[in-house]
């Protein structure tokens, strides 16, 4: 049974659901619900909330992630973490930022996670204290840390940091990482080939999403 709780503010409505800022007698949450999601949406809904919800389960005690307090089938609530999205408060310059935040990506990786939406800036949180952290795990895929096929997903978390990291600090891109952010795998190659296109058709046409919304400037 849930806790009774008073929303705080709305930090994001769309398709697929209502996020908001939630006050229980704990102190300060977050909340997926999808009781109000479209009658012809809900099933992908509730299958990206429970996505969302078995990564949280796969991070649980992991500093700079969400932890899962409860997840019905209807609502999801995690922890709340006090920052700012990468675009919001930009770690221009901050090297640290980004040797912490590839720290935190080898952590989720050896407990068989890979994120697979870092592209996106408003997935990067900047904390009060300056850490990186990670949120929304509704694309995660999980699997055994040493298959071939989470090394690949890994490799591409990681680009999408180094990435960002050029935007950041370019001066310190190193040898190896510029390597890495030339190597394109067959599997972004795919994506862009297939999937983007009809990614774009679906949130742009269908949803009105603006695709790029959130992520800030790119070189």
């Amino acid at each position: 049974m849930y806790p009774e709780a008073s929303e705080i503010s709305a930090l994001k409505a769309d398709s697929f659901g209502r996020i908001a800022l939630m006050r229980d007698a704990n102190g300060l949450f977050v909340r997926r619900d999808l009781r109000h999601v479209p009658l012809w949406l809900r099933l992908p809904a509730w299958w990206l909330a429970r996505r969302e919800a078995r990564a949280l389960q796969r991070v649980d005690g992991l500093d700079a992630t969400p932890q899962l307090l409860r997840w019905d089938g209807r609502r999801l609530d995690r922890s709340y973490m006090e920052g700012a999205a990468m675009y919001q408060r930009p770690p221009h310059g901050d090297l640290a930022y980004f040797r912490q935040a590839r720290r935190l990506l080898q952590q989720l990786h050896r407990r068989g996670l890979a994120h697979n939406d870092l592209a996106k800036e408003a997935n990067w949180l900047v904390l009060a204290d300056g850490r990186p952290a990670i949120i929304d795990f509704q694309l995660a895929t999980h699997g055994h840390a040493r298959s071939r096929w989470m090394r690949l997903l890994a490799r591409e978390d990681l680009r999408h940091l180094l990435k960002h990291k050029r935007t950041y600090c370019p001066g310190t891109i190193t040898p190896v990482e510029r390597r890495v952010l030339k190597r394109h795998s067959w599997l972004r190659d795919a994506w862009f080939a297939t999937g983007k296109p009809v990614y774009r058709f679906i949130t742009r046409r269908l949803l009105k999403w603006e695709d790029n919304e959130g992520q800030g400037p790119k070189p």
